[in-house]
């Protein structure tokens, strides 16, 4: 699957899904169904399960218990999730061309040129900088890269506007808009409002 094809086919589901760390249940009875081109944004106070339930579709996390399903895709396709975490997992001694290199070489399945994906988030002329000196907000412009050089139909995003300004939030809103567009899913956690047209909203309780 590149960037720009469409499975309207597809529709992430889960049934009676708990998802918590180690014993701790931190949400339960989770009911989602999520097609192609539609999004979901992820409410609730902090420790309300928001990143685990994204860790957990991921398959970065066993659920505690239910199911998670991927409807439509073929598991001998290449990987349906694209997780993007709080964190940038950017190493400072990798120039920013190197950094996104390492990460489309390690997920596979190339969808555009590193330049192109580069300029699309806005740091064509920081390509040969060393990641250590960008901007908190530069650097989740550099994460968010990631998830247009390696085409997966489902993003998973945590905190996706973290330190990015009211430009940077555009552009986010702007990226989401357009994989939803070619039939693509997004599940994001976030407190921030995200511009983005027909997200539905699950709001998770607070731990109790």
């Amino acid at each position: 699957m590149t960037q720009r094809q469409v499975q309207t086919s597809l529709c992430l589901k889960t049934f009676a899904l708990s998802v918590g760390r180690g014993d701790a249940v931190l949400a339960s009875g989770i009911a989602l169904s999520v097609a192609a081109g539609s999004g979901l944004i992820l409410r609730g106070a902090n420790g309300s399960g928001k990143s685990t339930l994204l860790l957990t579709l991921a398959g970065l996390l066993e659920p505690l218990a239910g199911t998670v399903s991927l409807e439509g895709h073929d598991a001998d396709d290449a990987p349906a999730f694209h997780y993007c975490g709080h964190r940038n997992a950017v190493r400072p001694r990798l120039t920013v061309s190197e950094t996104l290199a390492f990460w489309c070489d390690l997920n596979g399945s190339p969808a555009i040129p590193l330049a192109e994906a580069l300029d699309r988030v806005g740091l064509s002329r920081q390509a040969s900088l060393d990641a250590a000196y960008l901007s908190a907000g530069q650097q989740r412009r550099l994460a968010l890269a990631r998830l247009l050089v390696s085409a997966r139909p489902v993003w998973l995003l945590d905190e996706p506007s973290s330190a990015l300004d009211s430009e940077g939030q555009g552009l986010l809103a702007a990226l989401i808009s357009t994989h939803l567009n070619e039939g693509g899913i997004a599940v994001i956690a976030s407190h921030d409002a995200i511009a983005v047209d027909g997200l539905d909203v699950l709001t998770l309780g607070a731990v109790t």
